[in-house]
């Protein structure tokens, strides 16, 4: 079968490239550039647990050395500390360039014999038809390329998305920021800032509002809120502001700083109407953009790669599973559109000015609260999304139980014991394509699998597993955050829970793993003429 052709190698191209690989699934990346980044300290990613485990799963390489994990979080307005958050030993944002992000990414691919990536390739034309997607670049490499599948990973400007005449509306210009990376030292160590109303003057137009971001080896990224419109930002402008913040939070003596890059980030909020055309789908900002209030973007195209690529993945290996890619589109849009609408509730009141809101008492702490959540991954604004209304969730099950966690979010890491004796971690086993059996099973931890695998359920379990319609991996826990001694948990492939059922139930369990696959596999031949795939799209 052809490769899976994936345009753009930014993060969310290379991610998928990678996920897709894990899965024996071959790739085309093409690659507008000449294959490597050019080194950019003011352009950053935050990035939360989630985010952070699947990358280094992905690459096999750790984070934690190209990054500051933030020790802390403070919110101050003008002089008085709001909200203070001490991380301890949890699971702090990490904080990255962006470049360092692709580099590891981009060494982890060269080691994929099934990944092939045509740099100096520039997509201008895709055409599909029942059996896959022809796709021509042009550039010194311009050639044709035949595909499976395509999904445009290829940026807000996408290609991609224009050539299947997809809209892209939403609202442009909801904040910019003035931005500077340097290297200085200020009070507080490891720690990030939100300071709001400083006491100090600012040259220049602004909006009251500086966020100051730890990176390594001393190096500090500082965004200033702007005003609404298009006042220019100049170099001499940023100097001052930099001097004037730096002065400020040092109590009048300026400390000693290296400039390393400056740049004015505008966000804008944009929701692609369809993500998938046939065998065309769209990720990352591509799809989607927002990042207003402290929002990540970027993280969120690389769960839209999670998401996706165990889908494409069976979808390739065997045959089409039309419900299953279009729950695709169902899941992760539905998750965007979600914090898009909290941003749009919020920002009026973050940032429509004064109003009687300004007098009520402790407004600014609760100000302060939905600000911090962007900024922190929390709340409406920015906790991940869960997928409780999929279409892939199981409906009619008899033996459901409650946990922690609930169906459709993603599952807690807890240490378990694999099929062949070795301790690990749940999330260990996801992004390989099967799905998850998991019994919470008190005690097996202390005991080798020798003396329990044939006793109790066990036997049961297995042959249910065995039985599944898609390949299945049973796992054994001591313990799950809220289950009972004897549930079963089932896992989708990219770790969000599908069900939790009380004990070994065959046909429920089947029920959740054939519901999960989107229902029965679609023949070829009727998926593509349900889905009217032979049209031509876009070619020029």
């Amino acid at each position: 079968m052809d490769p899976v052709i994936i345009t753009g190698a930014g993060p969310v191209g290379l991610t998928l490239a990678l996920a897709l690989a894990r899965q024996e699934v071959p790739c085309v990346v093409l690659d507008e550039g000449p294959g490597k980044d050019e080194p950019r300290p003011a352009r950053t990613v935050v990035l939360r647990a989630d985010a952070v485990e699947l990358v280094e799963r992905l690459t096999g390489a750790s984070l934690t050395g190209l990054g500051s994990r933030w020790a802390g979080w403070r919110s101050v307005r003008r002089k008085q500390v709001i909200r203070e958050v001490e991380f301890g030993d949890g699971q702090p944002p990490l904080h990255l360039a962006q470049h360092e992000l692709t580099d590891v990414l981009r060494t982890a691919l060269a080691r994929e014999p099934l990944v092939e990536v045509a740099v100096d390739s520039r997509l201008d034309s895709v055409e599909q038809e029942k059996s896959g997607v022809t796709a021509h670049t042009r550039g010194p490499a311009g050639t044709w390329w035949r595909g499976s599948y395509l999904v445009g990973c290829d940026g807000p400007r996408s290609t991609v998305r224009k050539l299947q005449d997809i809209r892209f509306p939403g609202r442009t210009a909801v904040e910019r920021y003035a931005v500077a990376a340097l290297r200085t030292e200020l009070p507080w160590a490891d720690q990030a800032l939100l300071h709001r109303m400083p006491p100090w003057r600012m040259s220049g137009p602004s909006a009251g509002e500086v966020v100051a971001r730890p990176l390594p080896d001393g190096v500090w990224r500082l965004d200033w809120l702007l005003p609404p419109g298009k006042d220019l930002v100049t170099p001499e402008l940023l100097v001052n502001r930099v001097r004037e913040t730096l002065t400020g939070w040092s109590d009048g003596a300026s400390p000693a700083y290296e400039l390393l890059d400056t740049g004015v980030h505008t966000v804008h909020h944009r929701l692609a109407r369809r993500w998938r055309v046939g065998r065309v789908l769209l990720a990352g900002d591509a799809a989607h953009l927002l990042g207003a209030l402290g929002t990540q973007g970027l993280e969120e195209g690389l769960l839209d790669a999670d998401n996706l690529a165990w889908k494409l993945a069976l979808a390739w290996h065997h045959g089409p599973h039309e419900a299953l890619l279009d729950s695709y589109q169902a899941e992760r849009r539905a998750a965007i559109a979600a914090r898009l609408r909290a941003a749009d509730q919020v920002l009026p009141l973050l940032r429509g000015g004064g109003g009687l809101r300004a007098y009520v008492p402790g407004s600014s702490r609760g100000h302060d609260t939905l600000l911090a959540d962007g900024h922190l991954g929390r709340g409406a604004l920015g906790a991940p999304g869960t997928y409780a209304d999929s279409p892939l969730a199981p409906a009619d099950l008899a033996g459901t139980a409650e946990v922690g966690t609930a169906p459709g979010a993603p599952v807690t890491d807890v240490r378990v014991t694999a099929e062949d004796g070795t301790f690990v971690q749940l999330r260990d086993r996801l992004g390989r394509g099967a799905l998850l059996v998991v019994l919470i099973a008190p005690g097996t931890g202390v005991w080798e699998r020798k003396h329990w695998v044939t006793a109790g359920i066990m036997p049961r379990l297995a042959a249910a597993v065995t039985a599944l319609p898609h390949r299945a991996e049973l796992l054994v826990a001591e313990s799950y955050p809220g289950a009972a001694a004897h549930t079963v948990l089932l896992v989708r492939p990219d770790g969000h829970l599908v069900t939790a059922l009380t004990g070994v139930r065959p046909a429920d369990l089947y029920a959740a793993a054939e519901a999960t696959l989107g229902g029965p596999a679609v023949p070829a031949g009727a998926a593509a003429e349900e889905k009217g795939a032979g049209a031509s799209a876009g070619s020029r």
